[in-house]
């Protein structure tokens, strides 16, 4: 009986400690505010001029200082995929090293300076990747077997074989065609072994063009002869059927084979006019991430910080050198 008083008597007074401590920690925290607000009080005059001071600093700042984003998509033919990159590496890596020289003289950046950061990445679209071909489907099958599918299409084997890369470029003023695109493709372009292949490839879709035409051509002689010997020996009010696997279905599905052929030649010769082709170009988008734009709101609030920053030193430095003082 008295061994339950006792523990009754122990809990109760943890409790009340818990309760004590508790009381103690919010009081603790109202004095602190409390004192902040003294503080605040006290230098008004100070905090009052440091925010108008951060704040026309910093109007001026979002005014002088703008840095914009730039974006090119292009295609990369004849399997010059590896070379893009490492040309758009070789010229991210003369912008770390501060080389104008290069990049003025020999990419031809009309303002290198101005010229902050590149990059380049694939864009995702797993669904062209494989529509492209069925040896593409069956690559990411067999990986996917293996694998999260989300990681497997963004990995660095498989994202560089789609059709379609962003290239990326920072400048800290407005850009133009002149000043950036056109060098910059003008450069990525200078490949005298790409552009063999690509003189040749041409080449070949032409000859393949010419050959499809004269194929198509005597197609269409043949249809016509048999339509007009189909004419002549049947009566007006005469169906004729054909059947699927006669050879004049097979004829007919070669012409549409061929015609859809030729209009892929076409599209090629459109898109393959370049070793780096570019398809969509846009300039000068503002950049508002990080602080930039900004600097009206961060350098009033960084000014104040740093002025109760250097109060609480200041008293610290006071409650330290008394401690000091008493003990001497």
């Amino acid at each position: 009986m008295s061994t339950s008083t006792q523990n009754n008597d122990n809990q109760e007074i943890d409790l009340s400690q818990i309760a004590k401590k508790i009381g103690n920690f919010f009081e603790g925290i109202s004095t602190k505010i409390f004192k902040v607000f003294l503080f605040f009080k006290r230098n008004i005059l100070w905090v009052g001029i440091l925010f108008i001071l951060g704040v026309s600093l910093g109007l001026y700042m979002d005014k002088t200082t703008k840095v914009y984003d730039n974006e090119i998509i292009v295609s990369s033919n004849f399997g010059s995929i590896d070379y893009l990159y490492a040309k758009v590496e070789l010229i991210s890596s003369k912008i770390n090293d501060g080389d104008t020289i290069f990049l003025k003289e020999v990419v031809g950046i009309k303002e290198p300076k101005k010229l902050k950061k590149i990059a380049i990445e694939p864009i995702t679209d797993v669904y062209k990747f494989i529509n492209n071909s069925d040896k593409n489907f069956e690559f990411v099958k067999l990986l996917a077997e293996d694998g999260d599918i989300k990681k497997i299409v963004n990995e660095n084997l498989t994202s560089k074989n789609y059709p379609y890369h962003l290239i990326s470029y920072t400048t800290d003023k407005e850009t133009s065609n002149e000043k950036t695109v056109q060098p910059l493709l003008k450069y990525l372009n200078d490949s005298d072994y790409y552009s063999l292949i690509q003189k040749e490839y041409l080449n070949n879709v032409k000859i393949k063009m010419v050959e499809n035409d004269s194929i198509i051509s005597q197609i269409n002689g043949l249809l016509n002869a048999f339509s007009s010997n189909t004419n002549s020996s049947q009566k007006s009010d005469k169906l004729v059927y054909y059947n699927e696997n006669s050879q004049l279905n097979e004829v007919i599905k070669t012409k549409e084979i061929l015609v859809n052929e030729q209009g892929i030649n076409r599209i090629s010769l459109v898109n393959f006019d370049k070793v780096v082709k570019e398809s969509s170009i846009t300039l000068n988008i503002k950049n508002t991430k990080a602080v930039n734009g900004k600097m009206k709101f961060v350098l009033p609030l960084f000014f104040i910080l740093l002025f109760v920053i250097a109060g609480v030193l200041k008293s610290f430095y006071k409650s330290q050198m008394a401690k000091l003082n008493s003990k001497l």
